[in-house]
């Protein structure tokens, strides 16, 4: 083929960004692929609203003018919602066309299942623009899982509850605030539930299972909590403890291989990788069996990272880089399971406290209004029981520091 013919479902804010992304770098992948890359076709839903296309392009409303075109080659999908999306990209991979997606609710839910279609006709699928934008986490996993395993992943993973957040500690804003203009800069939709609640993150995070462990986690065995309940005042107290609130996904196996996720909001150290992660931005720490961990940062989401992720993707489908990586397993030994943790609480000022507050270590508080602080350390188990028996304390979190260097091991330093 002296051309490599591909298609767009959808001509969005990211089907723009793949068209722009193509359109710019024609010389470029003409000289990686050593082929001219060709937009055939562009699936619509709306015929009357106005686009800038090249008219050499077809642009069209029923998908079967997509699967007639002769000699396609990729698809690339880039809309939104779990249909008709799947059923598209199902008959696309039954015709032995590579599909490429953005759709990270879709392929939460259907991306088992599209691999497994695609592993019996032959074809590659790419969803790296599923999960963090512009950072090429699926590929780093991808190139990891060659001889690392990957034992646990943190992220903060969608860029609009990052932004609120930053928002509401430097400008002082409220939740109420901060959304209202993160919608008013795009960044959130009319309706910010996937974002704020925490959706957006929850299906990036099984996607990120499905690709570095072979398998998701039972979806409701993963905690989900959005950031809606902060206040200012939460925000306050912990930049006084020298802490920030940022909304983290995580991934762990334990010992037994069980896989365990959540997402909520955390408090982070300033000496924390995560720590200096604003606005839009998206960062990502990965811990393998080899490397020990490492930390992307970059931006989450926008036309052209996006559509920069999902160009990235096409070359690798093309050069043959995919391969299906197998489930994998950590050793008991690997898995370090220490009960001691630290949380900041939230507490009434009237409330006795000082009876239970001798389980803990003590390392700081602060007064709020009508609210103590107090930032503590101990057992988990001590923290359980006593959230079971006062109701009204809230807790938050604090994310076990990541090493920015491998731990010495057996008297050796692994660098």
């Amino acid at each position: 083929m002296s051309t490599i013919n591909v298609a767009l479902l959808g001509f969005g804010t990211v089907g723009q960004g793949v068209c722009e992304a193509i359109d710019t770098h024609q010389d470029r992948l003409k000289e990686v692929l050593g082929k001219e890359v060709k937009i055939k076709a562009i699936l619509i839903k709306d015929p009357a609203k106005q686009r800038e296309i090249d008219p050499s392009i077809r642009v069209t409303t029923e998908y079967k003018d997509i699967l007639d075109i002769p000699d396609l080659h990729v698809i690339f999908e880039a809309i939104v919602g779990e249909e008709p999306s799947y059923t598209y990209l199902s008959k696309a991979i039954k015709k032995g066309i590579h599909i490429i997606t953005a759709n990270k609710a879709m392929f939460a839910k259907y991306g088992p299942d599209l691999l497994e279609k695609a592993s019996k006709n032959r074809v590659s699928v790419g969803f790296e623009a599923t999960t963090a934008g512009g950072i090429p986490v699926i590929g780093t996993i991808r190139q990891l899982l060659k001889v690392n395993e990957i034992q646990s992943i943190q992220g903060i993973l969608n860029g609009t509850s990052n932004f609120i957040l930053s928002q509401m500690r430097t400008r002082e804003l409220s939740f109420a605030t901060a959304l209202q203009e993160s919608q008013e800069k795009g960044y959130a939709e009319a309706d910010p539930t996937n974002d704020i609640e925490g959706y957006d993150a929850f299906y990036k995070l099984l996607i990120l299972s499905q690709t570095a462990f072979g398998r998701q986690p039972d979806w409701k065995d993963i905690r989900r909590k959005g950031i809606s309940h902060l206040t200012s005042e939460w925000l306050q107290a912990a930049e006084s403890f020298r802490l920030r609130f940022k909304h983290v996904g995580s991934l762990e196996r334990d010992g037994s291989n069980d896989i365990k996720g959540e997402v909520e909001p955390i408090l982070v150290h300033d000496t924390h990788p995560f720590y200096g992660v604003e606005n839009v931005e998206n960062a990502i720490s990965l811990k393998g069996s080899l490397v020990g961990r490492i930390t992307l940062l970059g931006p989450g989401a926008g036309k052209c990272p996006t559509g920069s992720a999902m160009v990235e993707d096409f070359l690798s489908l093309i050069q043959g880089k995919y391969t299906i990586s197998p489930e994998s397993t950590v050793n008991r030994e690997d898995v370090q399971e220490d009960s001691r943790r630290q949380w900041v609480l939230r507490i009434r000022e009237n409330e006795e406290y000082q009876s239970w507050l001798t389980l803990f270590t003590l390392k700081d508080r602060i007064q709020l209004g009508g609210d103590l602080y107090v930032f503590v350390e101990g057992r988990k188990e001590d923290l359980r029981s006593l959230l079971q028996s006062h109701e009204h304390i809230q807790a938050v979190s604090i994310l076990n520091e990541i090493p920015l260097e491998n731990e010495v091991k057996e008297g050796v330093a692994v660098s």
